[in-house]
């Protein structure tokens, strides 16, 4: 791996690091471990985990929850050049909220086999009808992402 590839690595583990604390923030809710942060120019610009059980809303994902608050951070809500970390791949609904906003870059951790949009089931950011190349990257920390989830469930089932 060369020094660039390396440095971008590091700058994706560090940003999903940040993800995983917001996944950290619904496990302890009890809403499933996913979370995201939307990043431009080197801050985050936009948070989130979900929050479905405790707003009774089934859009409060983590990935529309960040890509909502990074709108309201500038003076346009397309985030063109920003990135969304994400510890769990998009599902269909959260692809159609990355087209829409803009983003340039997906990162994710943990693909998702049965509902991702983005690679597993579906490949939702490939030749999207708005004009924009999407970059995306998966499975950077993929373990401890994967983890977080399936010890999640593996607690619920032992209730």
């Amino acid at each position: 791996m060369n020094n660039e590839a390396f440095a971008a690595f590091a700058s994706h583990e560090r940003w999903l690091g940040e993800a995983l604390n917001e996944a950290r923030q619904a496990a302890d809710k009890g809403e499933v471990p996913v979370g995201a942060v939307v990043v431009r120019e080197g801050r985050v610009i936009g948070r989130g985990h979900n929050q479905v059980e405790s707003l009774q809303d089934p859009t409060a994902h983590a990935e529309i929850l960040a890509i909502g608050a990074a709108g309201g951070q500038g003076d346009s809500w397309r985030l063109d050049g920003a990135s969304l970390y994400v510890t769990l791949e998009p599902c269909t609904m959260c692809s159609g909220a990355i087209l829409l906003s803009r983003l340039g870059k997906v990162i994710f951790g943990a693909a998702d086999p049965r509902a991702g949009g983005v690679i597993s089931t579906a490949r939702l950011l490939d030749g999207n009808p708005y004009q924009h190349r999407i970059e995306v990257v998966g499975g950077i920390l993929a373990e401890e992402c994967s983890a977080m989830l399936s010890d999640f469930f593996a607690q619920r089932r032992n209730r």
